[in-house]
């Protein structure tokens, strides 16, 4: 078994220790949950350039918040 497995993968469950059942995901799911990621992992890219500072690190924990409520809509 590998120790990481794509999100868009429907074998995603193999290394996940709290939900142990997920549905299938349509191919129209997939790439909304990977462009959801892609756009916040450049969000938080910028944020990271910017410099170092409390207000930063807050702002970087609500844009990863963001991105799992988000996913967590996609993949309900």
């Amino acid at each position: 078994m590998s120790d990481q497995v794509s999100s868009t993968s429907d074998q995603r469950t193999v290394n996940n220790a709290m939900r142990h059942q997920y549905r299938v995901l349509s191919a129209e799911e997939k790439e909304q949950m990977q462009a959801i990621k892609d756009q916040g992992a450049g969000f938080l890219s910028l944020i990271q350039a910017a410099g170092q500072s409390r207000e930063l690190s807050i702002a970087a924990t609500k844009i990863e918040e963001a991105v799992m409520w988000a996913v967590k809509h996609v993949t309900r």
